[in-house]
């Protein structure tokens, strides 16, 4: 008899942030993530926002004594999100005035394989907001 495998669960992915207030709110307008946990130490914060829909949080980190903007580099990508209708989303965001970019759909082999904007975080950072389809559902 072989052992279980334990399948380990994604919890939280975690970026840095200037200001907690402006981006806790950006975060609440976007996607309806709220503040599950906040945790001050000397010198930084935690705070961990989720929403209704799943146990993945987003760990906004705040360095106290951080005055420039974080350097993104080239090497972050984007998270994503995934919306029922994606044109309602897209005019919630431009309502809500948070900047989406046009909607694109991509095909592959002659059928729908993603339809989706993107959008920015006020430090910049790249998100990605799906229609539920296909692998994306």
């Amino acid at each position: 008899m072989s052992a279980a495998i334990t399948v380990p669960k994604p919890i939280h992915s975690m970026i840095r942030v200037l200001d907690e207030t402006r981006s806790v709110n950006f975060y609440r307008r976007a996607f309806g993530l709220d503040i599950a946990d906040r945790f001050p130490f000397e010198g930084f914060t935690l705070v961990y926002l989720r929403n209704a829909s799943s146990g993945f949080e987003l760990e906004l980190t705040i360095n106290h004594d951080r005055t420039e903007p974080y350097d993104l580099g080239d090497g972050y990508g984007h998270i994503a999100f995934a919306v029922e209708d994606i044109e309602a989303e897209h005019a919630r965001f431009e309502r809500e005035e948070l900047s989406p970019k046009p909607i694109k759909a991509f095909h592959r082999d002659g059928a729908l394989m993603a339809k989706f904007f993107f959008v920015e975080d006020p430090d910049g950072y790249k998100i990605e907001v799906l229609q539920r389809h296909g692998r994306y559902g």
